[in-house]
């Protein structure tokens, strides 16, 4: 598929007024959890930067550069007073009540915007972050036809929905520090759910006979009580629940590799690309995105089930850190996500709102 082109910042011709609209299930950029969240903050932060009139539409604790617009005071996820579907109809309606005051809308929240499309002459570009399941998609075919729909990923391409562009993720490097040298330990981070298989990490750790380290929320608490907890305690499985930036760069960082035997189609896979920006290589099933994200044998390993990713620990050191950082200062930094976003955004003003 192809993808937007790279053109200069200087050659901008002029500075847009774009509105982003966030999820409010957290705070923009997120404390610990909140890809959705993280992902409308560094593009929010690089737009703002290029010189663009931006408005965040986000929770009242978000931190930003641009205007921020709140209707939430925090995330309905980390405050039980917060109703989700009351401020979540406040947060939409005050983006599209506003709408006449942007060139554009970004909407980085999922379907729901997408209802108020028709109501407004602003271009609305929906970013896809993946669908939760088939029943969401009534809702993207019904507006196929004036939205502006982005992918995250070329396998993430749903047939019946027309695409302007996959843009893949990107992250700041300032945050994710290169370390030549791996620890001793395997890592897993990210929810804690059947899906994102943590009891096939544990497997991979005790066959390997290395320690693993658990990070991320525990999304499914039975899950947690039944595979996942019965290991805590023991020589070698260690789980330290959410972490912040800080504490997830270094715990990236320091893995010998990041295990991630996921047992879905991934729509991208944000902790796989901060681990490579650290030099730490990736095990993963080949599901979703994850051939796009990691070159087999040279930034990890895709792999089929747990004794081939065994084999992938045994030969993870043959592996050359360095290439893993290259690859996501070529691919995936968060100055090419923003100037592949100001290009779509500028094309889509140029051609109208119809397409």
């Amino acid at each position: 598929m192809s993808r937007s082109p790279t053109v200069p910042v200087e050659k901008r011709i002029r500075a847009l007024r774009i509105g982003v609209i966030a999820s409010i299930a957290h705070r923009t950029p997120p404390r610990d959890y909140g890809p959705w969240e993280q992902v409308a903050s560094t593009l929010t932060e690089g737009l703002v930067a290029q010189g663009h009139d931006v408005t965040l539409f986000a929770t009242g604790d978000s931190i930003t550069s641009a205007h921020l617009h709140a209707e939430a005071p925090s995330g309905y996820e980390e405050d039980p007073n917060i109703d989700a579907k009351v401020y979540e109809g406040l947060h939409i309606a005050a983006a599209f009540e506003r709408a006449d005051e942007f060139d554009v809308l970004s909407n980085q929240f999922d379907f729901l915007p997408l209802t108020y499309s028709r109501l407004v002459a602003t271009p609305v570009v929906t970013t896809i972050h993946g669908f939760s399941s088939d029943r969401i998609l009534p809702v993207y075919r019904a507006y196929d036809d004036v939205a502006r729909y982005v992918a995250i990923s070329d396998a993430d391409r749903h047939p019946d929905l027309t695409y302007e562009a996959t843009i893949y993720h990107g992250i700041d490097l300032a945050s994710f520090t290169f370390r030549p040298d791996p620890g001793g330990y395997l890592l897993f981070l990210g929810r804690i759910h059947q899906d994102k298989g943590a009891h096939r990490a544990i497997e991979v750790a005790r066959q390997s006979g290395l320690p693993l380290i658990l990070a991320g929320i525990v999304q499914d608490q039975a899950y947690f009580r039944d595979q996942i907890q019965p290991h805590l305690g023991k020589p070698g499985v260690t789980y330290v629940g959410p972490v912040g930036p800080a504490e997830r760069d270094t715990l990236l960082g320091g893995a010998l590799a990041l295990l991630h035997l996921i047992d879905f189609a991934e729509p991208f896979g944000l902790s796989v690309v901060e681990a490579l920006a650290t030099g730490t290589p990736v095990i993963a099933h080949p599901l979703g995105s994850l051939p796009e994200l990691v070159r087999h044998c040279e930034t990890g390993f895709l792999v089929a089930d747990v004794p081939a990713a065994v084999a992938a620990v045994g030969m993870v050191q043959g592996l050359h850190r360095r290439d893993c950082r290259n690859d996501v200062e070529k691919r995936f930094t968060a100055d090419r996500m923003v100037v592949d976003y100001a290009d779509l955004f500028a094309r889509v003003i140029s051609t109208g709102r119809p397409r």
